[in-house]
């Protein structure tokens, strides 16, 4: 039948997908879960050879639903059939392409904060928008080109922005961005203000698409810069600049105008001489302007935040560059990373920007952390910093969430790896303890759980570890969140917290026995599922045979049977 009715077997295997969407038939039980996860991946299948069909109806699916969907992420894998049809993309699914297009634009602008799940609506969406990117660019690329020129005639100030931000969800590389760059060179100057400022802030985020999506290509141009990428950059940044006219709008354009740099290898190398020739002047005292912001003398607060963040962005871009080939752009981030550092890592004067800038800042801080880590991994005085004990909360967030980063995203050759940081066990297992003691007693506090204390804690709780105040809900909950980081931290790298290069055999087993007790103390904590799946993973991880032999390496069997009687006796204990 499917040999004869094509048409018609598709057909029936998407409404089959439609009619098991949780919108149609509510919570959802393992049997249809397994039978949707099933249609989906046949649809995959068959967009091989039928893509147009599948689009087409995806796309009605989506029209449908769009007022009132919830589920949207269900189609997210679907997003990526774009990259499996190369060979049968012809011009009647471009089209198709164009008609999904604004499907998925919708949920990209309407789900906004306030919606139960608007995250991942756009999350999976912009997914969605980035496979179709890959192989239909030129579909989403005049999707943003059009706008672009309709602003530039546009006398409204309160202006519709969202086709223009389209450029910081897409797939771009080297020649793509390229492309946005010079479609932006020829029509900034005519845009109304909102309309820059949205320009300003989807190029940064597309520029960090293409360098972490193409990272040999960013690495090619500094070994052989390209001169029309560097004009065309060069030409932005003279517009931007003559646009930041106030504090407000330098504070604004800064991030933007370091990247414009970045991306000039030769404008790099020229201003860090001490004269320059006029056309490249401003280029100059924009990186004296930055020195000067970062270290507080540039008289406002909201330029030293902003200097701040071109700074560590600098940093980033910076070791996408194999220190090999001796660029000066390290001559500019070593001129900064000092004060840099000071700033963000300072836990008598935490850099806060304000209400509602938490996340921002912890993201910033953490990619100051990592970056620093690749530049230099023996410069550790932050490192001390964010371990201390007396450190701020989010120091010790930020510490532990890079270490992860640095684990789990280390696949350019000249990143240093993690094990330059092992000689930090002892403090990062000190660090567990007095979370994993911080949580227990404040979850005691606020609702009793049925728990074991570690035998392994007793006598190792100094004053400083105990609650001498009851604990708010703000703080277990600042501590949830610790304790699971450092919980992740164990399942990707358990050798982190197992590394105990001077101690004694005796010293060795306490410790591992005193990690694993409290991983095992995690696991039937039910009002806290993320926390104890993540524990069953991390204990799972400590058990492979290689890494049982790093818990006592000097007798490895006895230390397991060792540990594992002390753990069943706490897991039984009432």
């Amino acid at each position: 039948m499917a040999a004869h009715k094509p048409v018609e077997w598709v057909q029936a295997v998407i409404t089959r997908f439609d009619e098991q969407l949780p919108i149609k038939v509510g919570h959802q039980n393992t049997h249809t879960k397994v039978s949707t996860e099933h249609n989906k991946e046949c649809l995959i299948n068959i967009s091989k050879y039928k893509f147009s069909l599948v689009i087409s109806g995806l796309t009605t699916i989506l029209k449908n639903v769009n007022n009132m969907v919830t589920y949207i992420w269900r189609t997210h894998h679907l997003g990526h059939t774009g990259e499996q049809s190369k060979d049968c993309l012809r011009l009647d699914e471009t089209m198709l392409v164009k008609q999904l297009l604004p499907e998925i634009c919708h949920f990209i602008y309407t789900y906004r904060e306030g919606h139960q799940h608007a995250a991942e609506l756009r999350a999976s969406a912009s997914a969605v928008l980035f496979s179709l990117s890959c192989n239909n660019f030129n579909a989403v690329f005049s999707r943003i080109s059009t706008r672009l020129q309709e602003l530039t005639v546009c006398s409204e100030d309160n202006v519709d922005v969202h086709d223009i931000e389209l450029m910081q969800y897409i797939n771009v590389d080297c020649s793509k961005l390229k492309r946005l760059l010079q479609e932006t060179v020829l029509k900034f100057r005519a845009l109304k203000k909102p309309a820059q400022l949205a320009v300003i802030n989807s190029l940064e985020k597309a520029f960090w698409n293409w360098v972490e999506n193409y990272p040999d290509e960013f690495t090619m141009l500094y070994q052989r810069p390209q001169a029309d990428m560097a004009e065309a950059a060069e030409k932005l940044f003279d517009l931007v600049d003559s646009f930041a006219e106030s504090a407000k709008r330098k504070a604004a354009v800064w991030p933007l105008q370091i990247i414009l740099l970045i991306l000039c290898p030769e404008i790099t190398h020229t201003i860090s001489k001490d004269t320059v020739e006029d056309s490249k002047a401003n280029k100059k005292l924009f990186m004296d302007n930055l020195r000067k912001a970062l270290a507080g003398q540039g008289g406002s607060k909201q330029l030293m935040e902003s200097a701040a963040i071109a700074c560590v962005k600098l940093c980033k871009a910076s070791t996408y560059i194999n220190w090999e080939d001796h660029s000066t752009i390290f001559l500019l981030v070593q001129s900064i990373v000092m004060d840099l550092k000071a700033l963000l890592f300072n836990p008598a004067k935490p850099f806060w920007r304000g209400a509602g800038s938490q996340s921002a800042d912890v993201e910033l801080m953490m990619d100051c952390f990592v970056s620093c880590f690749r530049i230099n991994p023996h410069n550790n005085q932050h490192f001390k910093v964010c371990l201390a004990s007396a450190s701020p909360s989010t120091f010790h967030f930020v510490l532990v969430n890079s270490l992860h980063r640095i684990i789990t995203n280390s696949h350019l050759d000249w990143w240093p790896k993690i094990d330059a940081v092992y000689c930090y066990s002892g403090e990062l297992r000190f660090m567990f303890s007095d979370t994993l003691n911080r949580v227990i007693q404040g979850a005691a506090t606020h609702a009793p759980l049925r728990m074991t204390p570690s035998l392994t804690f007793k006598g190792k709780m100094t004053t400083s570890l105990k609650f001498k105040e009851k604990a708010t809900d703000l703080d277990t909950r600042s501590y949830k969140c610790l304790l699971l980081a450092l919980v992740k931290l164990i399942h990707a790298d358990p050798k982190l917290m197992l590394h105990n290069p001077v101690k004694q055999a005796p010293e060795m087993q306490s410790s591992t026995a005193e990690l694993i007790t409290g991983l095992v103390q995690l696991v039937p904590l039910n009002n806290t599922t993320q926390l104890s799946q993540e524990a069953m993973e991390a204990l799972l991880v400590l058990h492979q045979p290689e890494t049982i032999e790093l818990w006592n390496p000097d007798a490895p069997i006895e230390t397991f049977w060792d540990i594992r009687y002390l753990t069943v006796l706490s897991s039984v204990h009432e």
